[in-house]
């Protein structure tokens, strides 16, 4: 080898050679070229870190062949087989032995396939015995070889050869010093051509026949190398035979699942798929397998070859997992349901569309025939006089069981059953749970008749079975249309349209005895609607033994709103506040009055003295609260009794349409079955599989008891602009707070120095105010520290908790930058995106590109006097106040931040003010100052050098 010089022409080239220990390598090579472009005797051996000035020569795939072909070669081998440093003279003479070459040779084979796969077309040399790698040209073969063996029985041995076609034509490669250079995926050096084959060959199959024509195995020993040798090489090879059969079996495979019944354990299934006589475990990876059959009268051979698609019993796999199966051991093939339940259960639920799907259903034999079809049962209940009957027929696929005569098996847990043909039914596990109290509570032994106190027990049946009750559906079925009802005599003020429909609508679930649940958008009025049916109730019921009471649950922050609205439209309606400490401890008190509003939280603590009660109506306001089945709130208002229900509530579905279950088993028990069968039937199906079908199904349930109308739907019966005070208790501890920091202030200006009207007093006066209106919005709002809550914060985060839920977008005004840091903080908390501009905000465009740009943020929170003018957000249709400004106007221009040119859809207003509080004595002064603040006032010290010592002291009282 003599040196190369990068400056004069030269050629990289790639060398196959053998190495005395390794085997055959390939090394790539830079040769000199002669000045006619031959190659000559100078060569380089070259490596990824010593290409160097040779880089000319290379593209992007010889980087990557060297790269590979680095990994093979002897340095590299010994360095990673031998960690400390070792002369390839003394690796190879002293440790190198057959172990680690059957070690090392599948690794080297794999990079040299890889290589040989790029090189295509790259000058191929075969290396000459002395190392010069240039010296004999190759060419790959540019198509496969197809390797066919064959074997030839007679009465003395069968003899067994390979015969090679290229392009059609046979390849005679015996005794023509061919060679395999690689055994793993076989290629064979035939005279200086490289040759792959068209399927993954063991070089070692023709290693034998390089020169030699046959091998012949004699009569005594074939039955042995039958079974072995020839079976594994018909699996996987091409292979002609005179002398015995091979015949291969392509029919279409069944599907076959066989229950395998234990009577004290837990039974499983196992699949098996049938090629035709042939039947197979799932699980098995082999694609081809062969059976041998030895005709011993002949003393003939027959080789069964089985092409089995595993693609195809994948899907089959694949498809019992998806109805609820899973693999209990994969060799065996065996499956048990993955909820436990039980197979038989799975079985009969699925057999159906398991013979649609071409499935075979059968039992492993036994003392015993399981019953395996449909089981199903049907309830209806007649209602009689006092009593109910219960029709109760149980269906064993063809087999009507009357559900009397399995009392025994459902009191004593026996799940076997015998049907009239002799085959076992086995029984649901569910059934012995869900009807066992059916039993114990019939008032007859041989018949499932009630009395009429057990009603409830009847509704509970029907949350998890299909249960006619007769005379409500033939009641429904005479419905055609609303009727109009003529509204109370004493009630203040009208029903728009829209409105009068919803109060048609109470009157007919009133009539069919059904529940409902008012579910229009906030600011729609749901409050006025049933302050008119309540009123009307009072009227009608007035000469009445029925119960007249009926009870309002609702959120502690709307309590007193609730009480204004009452006043306001129904002041006839005798109303009781169930709130405080002091409230009634007899139940029979609640008989005085019309109305009882009470909160969930006193709902759950005073559950026991609610539910002595039976109430003409309950009425749950913000009826989501009782979303959660397994709340303390639901289980409390469960338990209490009353003639109709009612449910009230802008977001009746916040996150998931399995919130929808609750509300509708208050208003109308078993509506929607069981809450595990609702989840599975129509919540996992609505909301992981967007199953329309579901959707639709489930809407056409609760449509009669659902009603629900958008700001969007009612527009044109809705003035442009809608405001409304909300009136918030404080929370006791901010109450006792309000009260001490009143009084100081109190006695401090209220003296004799408060008559001089001294400048001092007047800020004094400004100071106490402004504290005062401050903990009436937050404590926090004084003392960050302080762990005390607000009633105002609570009810402002819940109602933008309802609208944000129905989509709209809210301005939420502030005087108070603190009071805007706290709802800031509320958000982040709970990861709700928002806009923000106060005086300090830099950026205010980039504030209002964020809430009008960005669908995904609905709230805005502005100070006003940082966004009180200036700014056009008609993107927002509510508007919160959160505190009242001494100058009405002021209020007025950040409410036309929305309700101005350019806004189509109708606002909202909400101004929130705590009860009891200077807030309200505020509100008042508005009224009575009207022409002061008419005038041009633009401060808060201006308006109270305004107040006389009245007003102060009205202020301070």
């Amino acid at each position: 080898m003599q040196q190369v010089d990068s400056k004069l022409p030269f050629k990289l080239v790639y060398s196959l050679g053998e190495h005395p220990y390794l085997g055959f390598l390939i090394e790539p090579h830079v040769v000199q070229l002669n000045p006619n472009g031959s190659y000559s005797l100078s060569y380089k051996r070259i490596f990824t870190n010593t290409i160097g000035d040779f880089a000319s020569a290379l593209d992007e795939t010889d980087y990557q062949i060297i790269k590979l072909l680095d990994e093979i070669e002897q340095t590299n081998i010994i360095k990673r087989h031998h960690k400390k440093a070792i002369r390839p003279v003394d690796f190879f003479g002293k440790i190198f032995d057959k172990k680690i070459l059957e070690h090392l040779r599948p690794k080297i084979e794999q990079n040299m396939i890889l290589a040989l796969e790029k090189i295509g077309n790259k000058p191929l040399f075969l290396m000459s015995k002395d190392g010069y790698p240039a010296d004999q040209e190759l060419r790959i073969a540019d198509e496969p070889m197809f390797i066919l063996f064959h074997f030839r029985r007679d009465d003395i041995e069968t003899r067994y050869f390979p015969t090679l076609k290229y392009k059609g034509n046979r390849l005679d490669f015996m005794y023509k010093g061919a060679q395999v250079i690689i055994n793993k995926q076989a290629w064979l050096l035939l005279e200086n051509t490289l040759f792959h084959f068209d399927q993954d060959i063991d070089g070692k199959k023709l290693s034998p026949f390089l020169n030699k024509r046959y091998i012949a195995v004699p009569r005594a020993t074939e039955k042995r190398y039958f079974e072995t040798f020839v079976v594994g090489l018909i699996e996987k090879y091409h292979v002609y035979a005179e002398g015995f059969e091979i015949k291969t079996h392509k029919e279409d495979a069944r599907p076959i699942i066989k229950l395998f019944y234990v009577t004290s354990g837990d039974s499983f299934i196992q699949l098996s798929f049938a090629y035709g006589p042939y039947e197979f475990s799932s699980g098995g990876e082999q694609p081809t397998t062969v059976r041998l059959q030895h005709h011993e009268e002949t003393d003939t051979y027959t080789f069964h070859r089985i092409k089995r698609s595993l693609a195809w019993e994948k899907k089959q796999t694949t498809f019992l997992e998806s109805i609820g199966l899973h693999k209990k051991d994969a060799l065996f093939g065996s499956y048990v349901t993955a909820d436990d339940s039980s197979v038989i259960t799975w079985l009969n639920q699925y057999q159906e569309l398991l013979q649609e799907k071409g499935f075979s259903v059968t039992q492993e034999k036994g003392d015993k025939t399981i019953f395996i079809g449909k089981t199903s049962l049907e309830i209806e209940i007649q209602e009689e006089n006092d009593w109910f009957d219960v029709k109760a027929m149980a269906y064993f696929g063809p087999y009507e069981i009357p559900f009397i005569e399995l009392r025994d098996n459902i009191l004593n847990r026996i799940r076997e059953f015998t049907l009239p043909n002799g085959e076992i039914a086995i029984i649901p596990e569910e059934w012995f749970a869900q009807y066992e109290h059916l039993f114990h509570f019939a008032t007859k032994r041989d018949s499932l008749t009630f009395s009429k106190t057990h009603i409830g027990l009847l509704h509970e049946i029907s949350e998890h079975t299909q249960v006619t009750f007769h005379r409500k559906l033939e009641k429904l079925m005479e419905f055609d249309e609303i009727d109009d009802q003529p509204v109370p005599e004493h009630f203040n003020g009208e029903l728009r349209p829209y409105q009068k429909a919803g109060y048609n609508w109470f009157h007919f679930l009133q009539r069919y005895k059904f529940g409902g649940c008012l579910a229009d958008d906030m600011g729609l009025g749901k409050t006025v609607q049933t302050l008119a049916l309540l009123q009307k109730q009072r009227e009608e019921l007035r000469d009445s033994e029925q119960s007249k009471t009926s009870l309002l649950i609702l959120p502690t922050s709307l309590i007193y709103n609730w009480q204004k609205e009452a006043e306001k439209f129904a002041p006839a309606l005798r109303v009781l506040l169930h709130t405080g400490s002091n409230r009634l401890k007899d139940p029979f008190g609640f008989s005085h009055f019309d109305l009882v509003i009470t909160t969930y939280g006193i709902a759950r603590s005073d559950e026991q003295l609610l539910a002595k009660f039976f109430f003409n109506y309950i009425i749950l306001d913000e009826s989501q609260h009782i979303k959660n089945p397994t709340s303390k709130s639901f289980k409390a208002i469960k338990t209490l009794k009353s003639k109709h229900k009612l449910a009230l509530s802008g977001t009746p579905i916040e996150n998931s349409v399995g919130d929808i279950w609750s509300q509708m088993h208050f208003t109308n028990p078993g509506l929607l079955g069981s809450y595990s069968f609702f989840q599975k039937e129509f919540v996992l199906p609505i909301e992981k599989k967007k199953d329309e079908e579901k959707a639709a199904r489930l809407q056409a349930i609760i449509k009669p008891f659902i009603l629900r109308r958008t700001k969007d739907q009612v527009a044109k019966e809705l003035p442009p602009k809608t405001e409304q005070t909300i009136y918030c208790q404080m929370n006791e501890e901010q109450a006792e707070q309000y009260e001490s920091v009143k009084s100081e202030y109190r006695n401090a200006l209220l003296d004799n120095a408060l008559q001089q009207n001294g400048k001092g007093n007047q800020i004094l006066l400004l100071q106490g105010l402004t504290k005062l209106r401050q903990l009436a919005n937050h404590p926090r709002m004084l003392d960050e520290n302080a762990d005390i809550s607000s009633g105002k914060f609570d009810a402002v985060t819940e109602m933008l908790s309802s609208i944000m839920a129905e989509g709209h977008k809210v301005l939420v005004f502030s005087q108070f930058v603190k009071q805007l840091q706290l709802f800031k903080q509320h958000f982040d908390k709970q990861k709700v995106a928002y806009a923000y501009l106060d005086g300090s905000t830099k950026d205010r465009q980039e504030a209002v590109s964020v809430f009008k740009e960005n669908e995904a943020v609905q709230v805005f929170l502005i100070s006003i006097k940082a966004g009180g003018v200036g700014l056009n957000l008609t993107e927002a249709d509510y508007v919160f106040i959160l505190d009242p400004w001494w100058n009405p106007a002021v209020e007025q221009q950040a409410i036309d931040r929305s309700h101005r040119i350019g806004q189509k859809k109708n606002v909202f207003i909400y101004k929130f003010i705590s009860k009891d509080t200077v807030e309200e004595k505020i509100l008042a002064l508005q009224g009575r100052k009207k022409a002061l603040s008419s005038a041009l006032i633009t401060t808060e010290e201006s308006f109270i050098k305004s107040l006389s010592k009245e007003d102060i002291q009205e202020l301070l009282k």
